[in-house]
C-alpha cells in the first residue's frame, strides 16, 4: 500500500501504477492486478485515495488524499528513525 500511495501522488490509473511502482521499485516490486486492486478498495475506504476525473471512461484514475499524504509522512519519518539507528545518529554505534 505504501509504494500505491506514493505512486498516486500524481493521478494515474491501475496500468500506470502498476508500472510507476516497479520503476519506483527499481523493478525489486511488482504487484499483481488482484493484489494492487484490493489495496485500492482498502485505501479508498480508509480515504488515503480518491478517484479523479477523467474522459476516459474505460480506465479509473486516482491520486493520493490530504490524508493519504499525511500517512506518506508519518511514514517516512518513522522509516528516517529506524535508518538513524543504523546510522549511529542517536549516539549508538553502527550496525
Amino acid at each position: 500500500m505504501h509504494y500505491i500511495l506514493l505512486a498516486l501522488r500524481e493521478p494515474l490509473h491501475g496500468y500506470a501504477m502498476m508500472q510507476k511502482i516497479e520503476e519506483m521499485s527499481a523493478g525489486s516490486v511488482r504487484i499483481a492486478a488482484g493484489t494492487m486492486y484490493g489495496a485500492i478498495e482498502n485505501l479508498l475506504k480508509y480515504h488515503w485515495i480518491s478517484p479523479v476525473e477523467t474522459q476516459d471512461t474505460r480506465r479509473k484514475v486516482y491520486q493520493t488524499t490530504a490524508e493519504g499524504l499525511k500517512i506518506l509522512a508519518a511514514e517516512q519519518q518513522r522509516l528516517q528513525r529506524i535508518l538513524s539507528l543504523y546510522e549511529g545518529t542517536d549516539g549508538n554505534e553502527k550496525v
